[in-house]
């Protein structure tokens, strides 16, 4: 059975930052077996990526996990874009979309939502897994 993983770049989401993206970009796919050679290898001509999360994919495609966050989250083109080389998966994460997902679940769990949030990129792994598993 593969994994769903999240990937990012400090170099790659400079880069976007630069063009008017977002310095929130991650790079969500599948494998078959532990991703980090995958990983390592690196998208859009940079190799610092880093691994953020990986789970079992709960027998998904890597094209029905891109379709379902397409949904969601905005995908960058990997057309528009020439630096990707057609890599898929690239997907522009919103801050305020994590932050809202992070208090409706603390709600959900009778927690409180009046604490103070500081984004961590695990907390956009979580949420972009949640939504391709969903």
């Amino acid at each position: 059975m593969g994994v769903i993983f999240v990937a990012r770049s400090a170099k790659f989401g400079k880069w976007a930052s630069d063009v008017g993206l977002s310095k929130n970009v991650f790079k969500v796919g599948y494998a078959e077996e532990d991703p980090k050679a995958m990983v390592e290898k690196g998208w859009g001509g940079e190799t610092d990526w880093t691994l953020v999360r990986k789970r079992d994919a709960d027998r998904l495609s890597e094209e029905d996990i891109v379709a379902r966050l397409a949904r969601k989250e905005k995908m960058v083109d990997p057309a528009y874009y020439p630096r990707l080389r057609g890599a898929t998966g690239i997907f522009k994460v919103s801050p305020e979309h994590v932050e809202n997902h992070i208090l409706v679940s603390r709600v959900m769990a009778g927690g409180s939502e009046r604490l103070e949030l500081k984004l961590k990129p695990t907390d956009f792994a979580d949420y972009l897994i949640h939504n391709a598993l969903s």
